[in-house]
């Protein structure tokens, strides 16, 4: 299996929740959207212990089958359709979790959240 993680299920990972701990140990490769590093680092530097979750992040980063994901001209066009779809419902999101969908959907990958947001964007395939 292969999927991207949303900042939530890397923190559940990391507080060693039995099923996300199962979940990224039986995956055969784990995307981090640039956006969740950067959620997790402002989460890192507003901690006590923001030296110790840096290098656990790195750590976890060098692992094998561990794949930073960042946009290029592509993401944009996957970022906009679902940006106009989602005003048109009158339904928008916080744009961290567009540049997350979009990254998600152009790479056709299935998303490990557990933000509601995702759930007003049918076409993305969720893990809960």
């Amino acid at each position: 299996m292969r999927f991207a993680v949303d900042t939530n299920r890397y923190t559940d990972f990391c507080r060693n929740d039995p099923a996300t701990v199962e979940l990224f140990q039986s995956a055969h490769e784990i995307f981090i959207p640039f956006v969740v590093l950067g959620e997790l680092r402002a989460g890192f530097k507003l901690g006590k212990s923001s030296e110790k979750n840096e290098r656990n992040l790195v750590k976890f980063l060098n692992l094998p089958g561990i794949r930073p994901l960042h946009p290029d001209d592509q993401t944009s066009f996957f970022y906009a359709s679902i940006f106009y779809d989602l005003r048109k419902k009158g339904t928008p999101i916080p744009t961290n979790d567009l540049w997350i969908g979009a990254l998600v959907l152009q790479h056709e990958l299935v998303l490990f959240t557990r933000d509601a947001h995702f759930d007003l964007i049918p076409q993305i395939p969720k893990l809960g």
